[in-house]
């Protein structure tokens, strides 16, 4: 690993630790924020010339508490507020704080991702708010990782910040009964950031490393923080199985291979061999639960050496229990494409077809590439022709629409050799 990649880690895994100790100190977490950004962008320009700090966390948290006081000394000049009073210390107080004045030593990392994940947030700001308070990450990367104008992105994650603030929640975990239903978010969160760099939503590329790789450095740092929960170490067994198909995804020409017909022998066999162990061990010693669950079904077919090896009576009952543990229209779907290679092609649309019903999942362009894969499977082929084109006209994602269009035009009897 080089010199700039090792900072860099190290400024992203400092990042959400000195947030921590400035909200904890200052509250503010717009204003702390802002701060921390603007030491991490100083740390990138001077620790390559000087040389990292003896002690980088304080060195951070020094600069950004300069940063802050000129900022809340500048906005209590300007709007000559009485509250501001108890926000104004000496300079000096910050820039080097005392013996006994010193911010706590502790892990701030899953309090900033659990405050990222508050309920007044919509999931679109959770996500953002995540990558630039928790990741680390400047405006302008996650706009460009998510293909948004970085001014649309900045007034997001300004707004979610201002929320929280007008929130009023002071710094620190959760309430009890809010603990668990907040770090369920927070890992939908880390899912969602992970989903979109696996199978990106739109543009030209299937892949956005730079989104899977910060969802899996985020979740292991939470893993770190809550060695024993299940679903934590569920989670990161998941991305890691999953994540180790990636260089065989695609081939040369940046199309789509499908996970049938994909090189095994290009699987990442490390993180396999992390992700099964991780899963093993969970399922083992903590409550079940959906992220356990979906590791599980990676686990079955990472370790098929070939795909028609592939146990899918046993993923077929896993997909059973994740529909009754977290029902949901992409789990029957996904349980849908299971039962058909289990029992046949034309017992499988039989059942995709009592899922129609569900508008949500009727109009999406999985469920009518499901129906295409089906359909050809039974050979009907016409029919499947239509029912790709169908889905290809409704993905979002080019790489996705060009292998529907793709396998539409194979079914052509125009162009059959």
């Amino acid at each position: 690993m080089s010199d700039a990649r090792a900072a860099e880690d190290l400024l992203r895994g400092l990042a959400p630790q000195v947030v921590g100790a400035l909200v904890r100190r200052y509250g503010h977490l717009d204003s702390s924020e802002e701060a921390v950004q603007e030491a991490l962008a100083a740390a990138v320009t001077q620790w390559p010339r000087d040389g990292l700090p003896e002690d980088p966390r304080a060195w951070l948290i020094t600069v950004a508490s300069r940063r802050l006081t000129d900022q809340l000394r500048s906005d209590e000049a300007r709007r000559r507020r009485e509250e501001a009073d108890a926000l104004r210390r000496p300079a000096d107080e910050h820039v080097a704080p005392a013996a006994g004045d010193e911010p706590p030593a502790e892990d701030d990392t899953l309090q900033v991702l659990l405050l990222c994940c508050h309920p007044a947030l919509s999931p679109p700001s959770r996500v953002a708010l995540t990558l630039r308070a928790v990741g680390g990450l400047t405006t302008a990367e996650i706009a460009a990782a998510y293909l948004v104008p970085e001014a649309t992105l900045a007034q997001r994650i300004s707004r979610a910040k201002q929320r929280i603030d007008a929130a009023g929640r002071s710094f620190g975990p959760p309430p009890a009964p809010e603990r668990g239903e907040r770090l369920r978010s927070a890992l939908q969160v880390l899912y969602l950031i992970f989903n979109e760099g696996y199978t990106a939503s739109s543009g030209l590329n299937l892949q956005r490393r730079e989104l899977t790789a910060e969802a899996m450095r985020l979740t292991r740092e939470v893993h770190r923080l809550l060695p024993e929960d299940g679903e934590v170490a569920g989670l990161l067994a998941l991305m890691l199985l999953t994540d180790a198909r990636r260089a065989a995804r695609t081939a040369r020409d940046g199309s789509i291979v499908p996970l049938a017909d994909q090189d095994r022998s290009l699987w990442d066999a490390a993180a396999i061999a992390e992700g099964t162990a991780l899963v093993t061990r969970a399922l083992r010693h903590a409550a079940i639960g959906p992220y356990q669950l979906q590791a599980a079904i990676a686990a079955v077919h990472a370790e098929a050496p070939r795909a028609e090896a592939t146990d899918w009576p046993q993923i077929l009952a896993l997909y059973g229990l994740l529909e009754r543990v977290a029902p949901g229209p992409m789990v029957s779907l996904n349980r849908t494409v299971a039962y058909a290679m289990v029992h046949g092609p034309e017992a499988g649309l039989a059942r995709l077809a009592q899922l129609e019903d569900d508008e949500r999942l009727a109009r999406h362009h999985r469920f009518a590439a499901v129906r295409a894969h089906l359909l050809e499977r039974a050979g009907d082929h016409g029919a499947a022709r239509a029912a790709y084109k169908l889905a290809g006209r409704r993905a979002t994602s080019f790489p996705e629409r060009r292998y529907l269009e793709g396998r539409a035009a194979r079914l052509d009897p125009r162009t059959a050799r």
